[in-house]
């Protein structure tokens, strides 16, 4: 006999994503919450938010900010009309007890008092791994140390998933399951079908991992609701080694993204390429595009890789497409405490900008690109200073170019043309002859386009630092 309950919605429909505040916000978490929150978006419907603190021993209120934060930064925002919560589970935990007695007034749960000794030592002397249902027709009272079990019925249960189709699950691979434990507490799987039921969830869109769950969750649905909602879980994230994404080992943060400069609209549209992909051959697309075309039905049943070298080439193309306005605007997080709060001058950093923003994947390393033009000395790197002035020619060419530049018109293009006449006059192609001229004004072998660099950083302090470089090379 299968056990299937009708799943059709009626009226608004209702998403969920229910975290638990134990710890940082988990990328798959965000493309989880993005998933939900797009299809709250396109049905006019409502995407809750549920925080799942009833693991005392491991919340803090900083985790629970964190993902309202967290949540903010990728566009799911507490104001908008589709947004409903934060709620807690803790605060339904009567109604989760209340359930639980409910199901055991109408005989689809009973009370065991087996130890977990007891259940292991009549598993091994049956052959048979787990409970074996031995409390089931024992008519037990509720007593201290006695667990509420749930009388899982003969048969197949049928979960019709919106991303994996068909799946069933053969009840006698699944024991009756815990509702209370010993203490009179309730399990996982109750309290989250409970809370789903009390706030009137139509949809629950979550991550594979938890659909090993499902099956005992359908059973309380239909036991508790007369329904169930429409299932859909989505593939997990995997590393490089096609493992799942831990935050033991593997960088899953996303707040660390975003500290290191990561643009919020880069993050959503990378994350919603992880088992979905817009219709065509472009990946890069705007929000308004991916709420208009992603379907459940479309996202790919297996594990999605988690390529950061991927995510930080979106991001760059993100970074590319903003004015320099807007670039200078999104850095402003990363321009403090790199030079004296007086030196900046954000009309200076306006001029480099476009040279600048073609140049990095992170906004977290823009400070290094510019921070020469706002440092009264050149930061400089000794092996990049080594380096450049190892060759005989780097000093008397310097000598020349500063002679050169020395007056004139100061531009970029005056510039170099200054520069490459000292290289015709001395065999010395331009690349070469750029090295110690840039390490000498900028202190490093990289960064913005040389000659730009010049001109915002004036004639007077670029001979300063050359005359300083070349009494440094001695």
């Amino acid at each position: 006999m299968s056990h299937v309950v009708s799943n059709v919605v009626q009226g608004t429909p209702r998403y969920r994503f229910a975290p638990s505040p134990t710890g940082f916000f988990h990328v798959g978490g965000a493309r989880t919450a993005l998933y939900n929150w797009i299809l709250a978006l396109q049905s006019n419907g409502v995407f809750v938010l549920r925080i799942e603190d009833t693991d005392e021993s491991r919340n803090e209120p900083q985790w629970t900010q964190g993902i309202i934060d967290a949540l903010a930064w990728i566009g799911i925002d507490g104001n908008d009309p589709h947004f409903e919560g934060p709620y807690f589970q803790s605060a339904n935990a009567p109604a989760h007890v209340a359930a639980a007695h409910k199901l055991y007034e109408s005989g689809r749960a009973y009370y065991c008092d087996l130890t977990s000794e007891q259940i292991q030592e009549r598993a091994k002397a049956s052959g048979k791994p787990g409970y074996d249902g031995f409390s089931r027709d024992r008519k037990l009272e509720p007593g201290p140390g006695r667990v509420l079990r749930f009388r899982v019925p003969e048969g197949v249960t049928v979960v019709h998933d919106e991303v994996r189709g068909r799946v069933e699950f053969d009840n006698a691979t699944l024991e009756d399951f815990v509702l209370l434990r010993g203490n009179g507490s309730p399990i996982f799987n109750l309290a989250n079908v409970v809370d789903d039921i009390t706030m009137n969830i139509t949809h629950v869109v979550r991550a594979e991992e938890h659909l090993p769950n499902t099956p005992k969750q359908q059973m309380l649905w239909e036991a508790l609701a007369g329904r169930v909602p429409v299932w859909a879980h989505v593939p997990v994230l995997v590393n490089e080694q096609r493992k799942k994404l831990s935050k033991r080992r593997d960088k899953v943060a996303l707040e660390q993204y975003r500290d290191e400069g990561v643009l919020p609209d880069a993050m959503v549209n990378y994350l919603m390429t992880l088992g979905w992909a817009p219709p065509g051959d472009v990946e890069i697309v705007d929000f308004a595009t991916i709420v208009r075309e992603f379907k459940l039905s479309a996202v790919n049943h297996s594990s999605a890789f988690f390529d950061i070298k991927k995510l930080n080439s979106f991001n760059g193309d993100y970074i590319r497409k903003l004015s320099p306005d807007q670039f200078v605007a999104a850095c402003e997080p990363w321009l403090s405490g790199g030079w004296p709060e007086e030196r900046f001058d954000r009309s200076v950093f306006l001029r480099i900008a476009p040279h600048v923003q073609t140049r990095v994947a992170l906004l977290s390393e823009v400070p290094s690109m510019i921070d020469f033009l706002f440092l009264a000395e050149a930061p400089i790197d000794e092996a990049a200073f080594g380096k450049a002035f190892g060759t005989e020619w780097a000093v008397p060419t310097l000598r020349a170019i500063r002679d050169r530049i020395s007056t004139g018109e100061w531009s970029a293009d005056s510039l170099k043309s200054a520069v490459e006449a000292v290289g015709a006059e001395h065999d010395v192609k331009l690349g070469k002859l750029q090295a110690p001229l840039r390490v000498a004004t900028t202190g490093r072998s990289v960064g913005p386009p040389l000659f730009e660099s010049l001109e915002v950083l004036g004639r007077e302090e670029t001979l300063r630092r050359i005359d300083a470089a070349l009494t440094r090379a001695g």
